[in-house]
């Protein structure tokens, strides 16, 4: 009080180090973010080409779903960053504050410094100790999180299966189960963490005990009670805080760190590319032949496929027709190659579909499953995908043969953006089907790529492709498509039989059963013997009872998918067709 000048000099000073220290944390985060940025790019590029290249090599955990995917683009991902970012900071501010802390600690009184830097050393070694526990606790925490994702996903995903089977019971205890393994994964990582408030005490109460406990021999020694009070003040208003925040901050951040930076890793790894088969083994024509072809979804399921043997000639139009459920989608999956079979072998144009090449730009099949995909970017992009190099008199004369007119025009020509939200259902089908339609593939097969078109769209995509070289299987969701094809393959849970509409009709009385089932609701007389294969069926594009046809691209066909071909039966007819046969389930791809 009595130097007035000396005390406005040190505040001063103070306002001087604060406005410094502004300054170098202002200059502090451009720094960060030229590491930060730059990671996270890469963290986001290899953990999506990881995956993708996983999703598309055999045998190399295609079974990751999209839940697990974006829990690592997301969360796990921000995670390492924010995690990075922070320790920085936390680290250096730690290291500049204990230096000062010994600094000042060596000014004031240097007997005082072995009472607080041994507490110091030790609490840092224990933490250390501590890290590799935590960090396992930690991992855990991670798969718990990622198992209980997947499992939601999957649940909610077949909810309508669940119910079906009666397995609510079942579905309840499994998401419990993984909720329960969470719940103890978490309660563990709590646990540890609540050993490192140890590294608190250890560190920066110890210190203030012992200077307390010394003091007496402290003072014999020549120091005076002020320097004891100063040596406290560094330990409790500035060592203590630094630990704590070393602790809670530095510690999360590093563990959490190290276990999603780990997990990414793995996520990002790209599998062993399998060597691709010789370049010139390619099919010869759309031919097609399933030799004793068995599938079942896992190991002691009952088989979905069961010895299936089926000849396709090049130019042959198949259709699929069956109740839900009876393993149709399964059936395309498997001669495409999507699902390898559990015994049996699957030829294309004369060459194992194992040795065809997997990755040629032109594609030896294409497969189009129930939804289609419509990615954003030009209406060319999206057509011509399979094939790039497509002359734009081939692509204009492609859109007139699907009907697809009125759709380009409305884009604003083949050039136009388009915004796959802003599609109905049967626009984006129809986009899909082109984009199958202009491939050079041989073999093509629909799994009800038509369901959002009415009967007269449907009619046309059909005569499109019949005109257009190369097999088509067609898993069929109106009955009429049998009309049209030159054989019909009919599943009914045992040998699937193979022939023509009017044969079927005549010897199966499930085939009988599903014809009359469709029937049921339409207008006119619609006899089933009066069209022959490649011809038009008479009442095809009828509208349905009670409500009035919709155009070729929207949404609006609930009439006509209320006769789904593929719709569950319990009449008489299908019951005796399907009395040796086993019960089967083929879950909804």
């Amino acid at each position: 009080m009595d130097r007035p000048r000396t005390a406005a000099l040190g505040l001063g000073l103070f306002a001087l180090c604060a406005l410094g220290g502004a300054w170098a944390g202002r200059q502090t985060y451009p720094w960060l973010a030229e590491i930060v940025e730059p990671l996270r790019d890469r963290l986001l590029r290899d953990v999506v080409t990881g995956t993708l290249c996983r999703a598309v090599t055999p045998g190399a955990g295609q079974d990751d779903c999209a839940a697990v995917a974006v829990a690592r683009l997301t969360r796990q991902v921000e995670a390492v960053l924010d995690a990075l970012a922070g320790q920085l900071m936390l680290l250096w501010q730690f290291v500049l504050t204990a230096a000062a802390v010994v600094t000042g600690t060596a000014v004031v009184a240097p007997a005082a410094v072995p009472l607080v830097v041994g507490p110091l050393l030790v609490a840092l070694a224990l933490f250390a100790v501590l890290a590799p526990a935590t960090v396992r606790r930690q991992r855990e925490a991670f798969d718990a999180e990622e198992a209980l994702a997947g499992r939601t996903v999957e649940t909610v995903g077949a909810l309508r299966d669940v119910v079906a089977c009666g397995a609510q019971e079942h579905a309840q205890r499994e998401v419990l189960d993984t909720v329960s393994c969470h719940l103890r994964t978490s309660r563990a990582l709590a646990s540890v963490s609540a050993l490192r408030r140890l590294i608190v005490a250890l560190g920066a109460h110890s210190p203030l005990l012992l200077v307390v406990l010394a003091a007496p021999s402290l003072i014999a020694q020549g120091m005076t009670p002020g320097e004891i009070v100063g040596v406290l003040a560094y330990v409790l208003a500035t060592l203590e805080p630094a630990i704590r925040l070393l602790v809670q901050g530095l510690g999360a951040s590093w563990l959490r760190l190290a276990v999603a930076a780990e997990r990414l890793a793995e996520a990002a790894r790209h599998p062993e590319p399998l060597p691709d088969p010789d370049p010139a083994l390619r099919p010869a024509d759309g031919s097609a032949a399933l030799c004793g072809i068995t599938f079942a979804y896992g190991p002691g399921a009952e088989p979905v496929l069961d010895g299936v043997d089926l000849d396709l000639a090049d130019g042959d139009h198949l259709v699929v027709v069956g109740p839900s459920g009876i393993g149709k989608s399964t059936l395309a999956d498997v001669l495409t190659g999507m699902r390898p079979p559990r015994s049996g072998q699957v030829v294309l144009g004369g060459v194992p579909l194992d040795r065809i090449a997997r990755h040629d730009l032109a594609p030896a099949r294409v497969l189009l499953p129930q939804t289609p995909y419509v990615f954003a970017g030009t209406l060319r992009e999206n057509l011509c995908y399979l094939a790039p190099d497509t002359p734009d008199d081939v692509l204009a004369e492609a859109v007139a043969e699907l009907g697809m007119s009125a759709l380009v025009e409305r884009l604003g020509g083949a050039d136009g953006r388009v915004d796959p939200a802003g599609l109905s259902s049967g626009e984006r089908e129809l986009v899909a089907l082109a984009r199958a339609y202009l491939s050079a593939a041989r073999l093509i097969v629909l799994d009800e790529a038509t369901g959002h078109l009415d009967a007269a769209a449907e009619r046309r995509v059909a005569k499109a492709f019949r005109r257009r070289p190369g097999t088509v299987v067609t898993i069929a969701h109106r009955m009429a498509s049998a009309h049209r094809a030159d054989r019909v393959l009919l599943m009914d849970g045992g040998r699937p039989r193979v022939g023509t509409h009017r044969t079927l009709l005549a010897e199966a009385p499930l085939y009988a059963d599903l014809m009359g089932h469709w029937r049921t609701g339409t207008t006119g007389d619609d006899r089933p013997g009066d069209d022959r294969p490649g011809e038009d069926c008479p009442g095809d594009d009828r509208p349905r009872t009670g409500r009035p046809r919709t155009g070729g691209t929207g949404d609006d066909n609930a009439p006509a998918r209320g006769h789904r071909a593929d719709a569950g039966l319990s009449s008489p007819a299908a019951a005796s067709d399907r009395s040796s046969s086993r019960p089967v389930a083929d879950p909804a791809p």
